[in-house]
């Protein structure tokens, strides 16, 4: 079908009909994606650089077809056409490599691709974005949780799952979900709530519109996240005459608001009568790449600056103004800043409840908040004083406006919290302490050796387990990027594929060579391991190091905490009663990863695995690092938490553990304020 194209101007001789291009909806989304631009600070990157995809029958004719005759050629940077080939070329659209007009990228897992995607847009400031597509079904339900990460942190990917017929020839058709009460229902509507922008595209003209908000959506600062455009796979197959225009070369251009006057001078004066003020970085700062921006307002008020695990980065660890992480898995010196601040300045964080220890953390009966934030919604979080705006643009701004006026702490209050700082740099020294080299290491000396291996280049990236908490205490962050930890979303099974974005995205940067580490543990890597296909068959050096445990090690302490006696935590034969108390499973994961591709180093010692991770960081393929990990002990574990976190306990119970349990919840509960 083709509808009647529309006029263009009139001529003084005649006019004629608007250009228009004849293509199935599939192949015209994948050729608009090609031209899709985002710009901030006057460089230029490509959206959607690439596309992620495994072929069922609800993709495999549409969107599968659509990348095969994307791949007949390439394009220079410019979007001009230049032989054939295959490769990822760069991220900004602007190198001299020439690439196809979509690149593919094979995945083994939907959901994994997912995380892949949102480690490439992450790693790419959010500037830079990969599509994924799967069949419908199974496929596309697989997704779910992947897009739930990525809108809670605020990363874009777009999702192109397949869906079931418009046309409905058949009605089941294979996978479709049949809800009785309505017929347009299918399961990708389990991505509505997890997604920024939804639309299923019933017809190719409605393609254009929703493509469009789509990319608005994707390049918004304030409301990115996952976007979901639902293709029917008829839909997708079905071609159209598409006005040229659809075509075009579109720059969409990330703002950075600047704030409101009356707002900024509201901040101002909280600031300036601030004894005790303290900053909480979060993922914003990063996002908005405002960590030269924050040194500088620190060099002009010495206010100290604690991290959230997405801000963990904005300064150095070595930087003067560092207080190092807040919160439950924070330091002791920012915590102990956080009790006794009289204003907090939280500058792009979403203050979770681990950041807030569950209300419980900000104690001085004066305490305010100054939110600096891009969305109002976070800004206006704990009664404080929004300033919404950009987090670089906020932060010149402030900086700006407190120049002339002289404000800056009291030297007592530096020397204070360097003194802090200082003797909690001791206890991490402690904990990485190796005395017997021949001994099994714990999982804070393998962070203490790695910390002595990496530098400013290496990127760590982890997302659960009892390994973000270690990380958020005791890491010592290089540079901006370094420390990657999804803690949003905190999911199992996130860091070997967002591994695999990262890498890309360092690619794309011009930046190949970066070592990037993927650290997980045994209930993680079980979880989803599928992609070190993918990391073998591209040739990524991916560096992944496994700690072998034996079971959930952060759920076992915490059950153990609130009274559950580490039920079903270990992964352990079970006994004749039905416990898992058993001998620990021969469950070899080095073989596993070994099957799968990778070059496998397996430690035993500390010894060993000092060697074995100078060896996977000077290597030039896919390599695993394996050990096993002794339960710490007192002289070589990490400090204990230092702020508490809200995880409710059994209200009546028998077992003396779960009565105890309830005990200290009680006494800890009563300290969580509300701040109004």
């Amino acid at each position: 079908m083709s509808p009647t194209s529309p006029a263009s101007p009139p001529s003084p001789v005649s006019a004629r009909p608007a250009r228009t291009r004849r293509l199935t909806t599939a192949q015209a989304l994948v050729a608009f994606l090609a031209r899709q631009y985002t710009e901030r600070d006057g460089r230029r990157h490509r959206l959607i650089s690439a596309t992620w995809g495994i072929f069922g029958h609800g993709n495999v004719a549409g969107i599968g077809q659509a990348l095969v005759e994307a791949g007949n050629g390439t394009w220079n940077g410019d979007g001009t056409r230049n032989g054939n080939g295959n490769g990822h070329g760069n991220g900004d659209g602007h190198g001299t490599r020439t690439r196809p007009r979509m690149p593919y990228l094979q995945g083994r897992n939907e959901q994994a691709m997912v995380h892949a995607a949102v480690g490439y847009a992450r790693q790419s400031g959010r500037l830079s974005a990969h599509a994924v597509t799967t069949s419908i079904g199974p496929g596309a339900t697989n997704l779910v949780t992947g897009a739930a990460l990525a809108t809670i942190n605020h990363l874009p990917v777009l999702l192109l799952p397949g869906d079931t017929f418009a046309t409905r020839p058949a009605d089941p058709v294979l996978q479709q979900l049949e809800v009785p009460y309505a017929g347009d229902v299918s399961v990708n509507d389990c991505l509505r709530p997890v997604s920024r922008y939804f639309d299923r595209v019933a017809r190719p003209e409605a393609l254009i519109p929703a493509a469009l908000q789509a990319m608005r959506v994707l390049a918004d600062p304030a409301e990115t996240g996952a976007v979901t455009l639902a293709l029917p796979q008829d839909v997708q197959a079905e071609a159209y005459d598409w006005p040229e225009e659809f075509f075009a070369e579109r720059v969409w251009r990330v703002r950075r608001p600047a704030p409101d006057t009356a707002e900024l001078e509201a901040a101002v004066r909280a600031v300036r009568s601030a004894r005790r003020p303290l900053i909480v970085a979060g993922g914003g700062v990063r996002h908005s790449a405002a960590e030269e921006t924050l040194a500088a307002f620190t060099a002009a008020t010495r206010i100290p600056v604690a991290s959230t695990q997405a801000g963990k980065g904005a300064l150095r660890h070595d930087h003067p103004a560092d207080v190092g992480g807040i919160g439950h898995t924070g330091t002791a010196t920012a915590d102990e800043l956080a009790r006794t601040a009289d204003l907090v300045i939280g500058v792009g964080t979403r203050y979770t409840d681990f950041t807030t220890a569950s209300g419980t953390l900000f104690q001085n009966p004066a305490v305010r908040f100054l939110n600096l934030n891009i969305t109002g919604f976070d800004a206006h979080k704990l009664a404080a004083l929004p300033l919404v705006a950009d987090a670089r643009t906020g932060l010149e701004a402030l900086t700006s406006a407190l120049a002339g006026r002289g404000y800056r702490i009291d030297p007592a209050y530096e020397t204070e919290y360097t003194g802090a700082k200082e003797a909690w740099e001791e206890q991490v020294e402690a904990s990485f302490t190796t005395p017997d080299p021949t001994a099994r290491p714990t999982q804070t000396q393998v962070i203490g050796l790695l910390d002595t291996l990496v530098t400013e280049e290496d990127i760590l990236i982890n997302a659960a387990g009892s390994l973000p908490g270690d990380l958020h205490k005791l890491w010592r962050t290089r540079s901006r990027d370094q420390y990657h930890v999804e803690y949003g979303y905190s999911c199992m099974g996130y860091e070997i594929p967002a591994a695999i974005g990262v890498l890309l995205a360092t690619e794309a940067q011009g930046h190949e060579g970066r070592p990037v580490w993927a650290l997980v543990g045994d209930g993680t890597y079980l979880m989803n391991p599928t992609e070190i296909v993918t990391a073998v068959q591209e040739n990524l050096p991916l560096r992944l190091l496994i700690l072998q445990n034996h079971g959930y090690a952060s759920i076992g302490g915490l059950s153990e905490a609130v009274g559950g006696e580490r039920f079903g935590t270990a992964y352990r034969h079970r006994d004749p009663v039905g416990g898992f108390t058993g001998p620990p499973l021969p469950v070899d994961l080095a073989a596993n990863a070994a099957s799968l591709g990778m070059r496998v180093l397996r430690a035993t010692t500390v010894d060993d695995l000092r060697k074995a991770l100078a060896e996977a960081r000077s290597a030039e393929g896919p390599t695993c690092v394996y050990v096993e990990t002794e339960t710490p002990d007192t002289v070589s574990g990490p400090p204990p938490a230092q702020a508490w976190w809200d995880v409710p306990v059994a209200e009546t119970a028998s077992r003396p553990a779960a009565v105890t349990a309830r005990e200290e919840y009680d006494r800890r509960v009563a300290a969580r304020r509300h701040h109004l």
